[in-house]
């Protein structure tokens, strides 16, 4: 009997870490645990040329010939020995409806095959290419969350760039970094960076003691009595670690707007064209504001606005959007798996001056600062992947009770990449949402814009291009009441 054969019945393969064990079981009718990614091309690639550059570049990583098996100390990964390319990379036409736009038929699409799920038996990553679309072509990937996080992924789509293609696991060389140089500068340079220095913080305040934890908690090799002695060493690193500790256990349910609820089995995505990230600069710069606190403060506003256009009542209001946050160091910057946190980030939808609002953002995000929340739910995942699968749903159902929203803020290449010869113009990615959470957010940077997207379950947002329509006009008017503001010499 082959090594691959042995390997996919089960009696040897490479142990899965706690963290991506608790990601593969996740999966639920309402929310399946999928990174979920949209490329806009042109001209437009053929699907001969985009099957062999993925050929070509995705074997260094394992994870994509490998098959998630469950057992009972948790779950192991084992070679395909039916891998074959041509199932995870697909090509079919746009069905796009009499008088309905690309865009809207791509949408369409992209919804759909976010609540398909992935094959099981194979790999659990698909590839779809529309090569007629919109004068050029679109892929929309699908990558199941136990593969690795958002970030991960990221840089392994990074590498399918032309010039792109380096091993995982090390640090390019200055030689390399001048041949790929766009993709892979920014992937260690500044995807790898943490958002809004929490990461940086949070082990800083934990010393090293809480970094060796983190390493631990995410070992396959550990045991169930080390990883809650880790997660104890944790909660004995002092007063900050305590305090986050509790914030996060009485953090109260949020805010019961029509986005709360219990989700159905059917969403829609939007996305809007892109902003120009100077202006977007520029509004940070004279408000003293960074960049992601000006557009948190627009899509609050744009949540806001779509509330009070169906006739709620927002005043006073706030909503919970739970933030990932990178936790892997620059060296691990092209490693799989699962290595992120995620902070409790309040939005005050109720807040209709422009102003006000992105200064409060501005003070939410300050109060984060230093926060090693990040560190705890990555410890709470851990813990999570150990359970048994009713504890670890219920252990998980406390967060959804407590979050209306999904947010990534992802800062990409500030140069357009190319992919076969052709221009990558648009990008745009969500990470799945858990439990009854039945909305995210996305914004993304890439080549001197700004998009914002959104994906929402249509029991609770059947119409999330509302949302998408209200965000323009949002940071035009905080653009506008900015430039109107009585300025010195």
């Amino acid at each position: 009997m082959g090594q691959g054969l042995m390997g996919a019945l089960g009696f040897e393969g490479e142990r899965m870490s706690k963290v991506d064990t608790a990601w593969l079981r996740m999966d639920s009718p309402s929310n399946l645990m999928m990174i979920l990614g949209v490329w806009i091309l042109r001209p437009g690639i053929q699907h001969a040329a985009l099957s062999q550059r993925i050929h070509d570049r995705l074997p260094p990583y394992r994870r994509f010939v490998q098959v998630a098996r469950e057992d009972a100390a948790g779950a192991h990964w084992v070679d395909d020995p039916h891998f074959d390319l041509a199932r995870h990379v697909t090509c079919l036409p746009l069905q796009q409806q009499p008088g309905q736009s690309a865009q809207a038929a791509l949408q369409e699409r992209v919804a759909h095959l976010a609540m398909q799920p992935l094959d099981p038996m194979h790999p659990r990553w698909q590839f779809e290419l529309v090569e007629d679309y919109d004068g050029g072509s679109a892929l929309i990937a699908r990558i199941h969350h136990c593969i690795a996080d958002g970030i991960a992924l990221i840089s392994v789509m990074m590498s399918l760039a032309d010039g792109g293609g380096l091993p995982p696991q090390r640090k390019p060389s200055h030689r390399q970094r001048s041949a790929a140089g766009a993709a892979e500068d920014w992937v260690v340079d500044t995807l790898i960076r943490p958002f809004g220095d929490l990461t940086a913080r949070a082990l800083d305040a934990a010393g090293g003691g809480a970094a060796k934890s983190i390493a631990l908690m995410a070992s396959p090799q550990q045991g169930f009595s080390d990883t809650l002695g880790q997660a104890m060493n944790l909660a004995r690193t002092g007063a900050q670690l305590a305090s986050d500790l509790a914030a996060l256990a009485l953090m109260p349910d949020d805010s019961p707007t029509r986005l709360k609820g219990t989700p159905g089995t059917t969403k829609r995505v939007a996305w809007c064209e892109p902003i120009p990230l100077d202006e977007v600069k520029a509004i940070g710069k004279a408000l003293n504001c960074s960049v992601n606190d000006v557009l948190l403060s627009c899509v609050a506003g744009a949540i806001g606005t779509y509330l009070r256009d169906l006739g709620d009542d927002t005043q006073g209001q706030e909503i919970r959007a739970m933030v990932p946050i990178n936790l892997r160091s620059m060296e691990d910057a092209w490693k799989l798996g699962n290595r992120f946190g995620l902070v409790p980030l309040v939005l005050p939808i109720g807040l209709d001056n422009p102003i006000e609002r992105v200064f409060e953002v501005r003070s939410r995000m300050n109060e984060l600062k230093g926060s090693m929340q990040p560190l705890l739910t990555f410890g709470l995942l851990s813990i999570a992947g150990l359970l048994v699968k009713p504890a670890q749903d219920a252990m998980l159902a406390i967060f959804g009770r407590k979050t209306t929203a999904v947010m990534t803020n992802v800062p990409g290449p500030g140069t357009k990449l190319q992919v076969c010869g052709s221009t990558l113009e648009q990008t745009m990615v969500w990470v799945p949402q858990t439990g009854t959470v039945g909305l995210g957010v996305s914004i993304l940077s890439y080549g001197g814009g700004v998009q914002f997207g959104v994906i929402a379950d249509t029991t609770l947002c059947p119409d999330p291009q509302r949302i998408i329509d209200a965000f323009e006009p949002e940071f035009q008017r905080l653009l506008m009441v900015t430039l109107m503001l009585p300025w010195g010499d």
